[in-house]
């Protein structure tokens, strides 16, 4: 990988890295701003659903904000963009569309296969 490439994926990473912090601080104060304004309990139930909903959702962005800053990290340390099973470097292309990935697409199929 070119260092044209490592730049545009860096900043794609960091871009969605800023949009998910953005977001999860969104949560935390729309769950403060409504807490407690119910005077129906139907209307209280679906608003918990709902932020049930959210905070589910924020969860799985909370571990891909972990895997962003792992990615980022490892572009310090020169060691993004090698498959952590075979040490193989990843293709651009794979890490185009899944920047986070820590294995080539080889590595992936077989894991996904003994998953099955």
């Amino acid at each position: 990988m070119n260092q044209n490439e490592l730049d545009y994926l860096k900043e794609k990473l960091t871009d969605q890295l800023d949009g998910l912090l953005r977001q999860g601080g969104e949560t935390v104060n729309g769950v403060r701003s409504q807490d407690g304004q119910f005077s129906d309990p139907l209307d209280r139930a679906s608003y918990d659903e709902a932020q049930g909903n959210m905070l589910r959702i924020r969860d799985r962005e909370s571990r891909l904000i972990n895997k962003i800053r792992n990615a980022l990290a490892c572009m310090e340390d020169g060691t993004y963009g090698i498959c952590e099973l075979c040490d193989e470097e990843i293709s651009f292309k794979r890490l185009e569309a899944r920047p986070v990935t820590t294995k080539c697409i080889q590595c992936k199929r077989k894991e996904e296969k003994l998953e099955r």
